[in-house]
């Protein structure tokens, strides 16, 4: 099952790029294994329009993936073995795509949030776009060790 990140504004090189980079580089190695992967990250121009020019943005970007998980503070936390076992779930019912989608800096439109498939929330705090996308590099090659049995995660 393929991956995709889709998310709002251009993130510059620097700390949060490298770890995107790095987790999602141990991703592809570890989950292609476990028929996961690879991730492709595409970013749409944060809009002066707001988030309902986002969403459409970020609607073309997904248009075709089954699911589509938003990334939200009011979407459900997991643990990390939860999530390892949602992937899987979606990998062994044979979606051939799932998308995760990250909002700018005002969230994600409601009409976009209603659409999608699942709400992911990392807690109930608010974290900024750029580092949020780092959480998730990290959850996705945590789910993908856990998945493999490799000692990366510790209960």
């Amino acid at each position: 099952m393929k991956l995709k990140i889709a998310a709002v504004g251009r993130l510059r090189s620097g700390p949060e790029a490298d770890l995107v980079s790095d987790y999602l580089d141990r991703f592809d190695k570890t989950g292609r294994v476990l028929g996961l992967g690879p991730v492709t990250l595409q970013e749409v121009e944060a809009k002066k329009g707001g988030i309902a020019s986002e969403a459409a943005l970020l609607e073309k970007v997904v248009s075709g993936s089954n699911p589509v998980c938003i990334l939200d503070e009011r979407g459900k936390t997991l643990s990390s073995p939860a999530f390892a076992d949602l992937l899987a779930k979606w990998r062994d019912e044979g979606r051939a795509e799932a998308a995760f989608v990250i909002g700018g800096a005002d969230g994600i439109d409601p009409s976009l949030r209603a659409t999608a498939d699942f709400s992911l929330s990392f807690g109930q705090m608010v974290w900024p776009h750029m580092l949020v996308r780092v959480m998730l590099a990290e959850q996705l090659y945590r789910a993908s060790s856990i998945l493999a049995g490799a000692p990366y995660h510790r209960v």
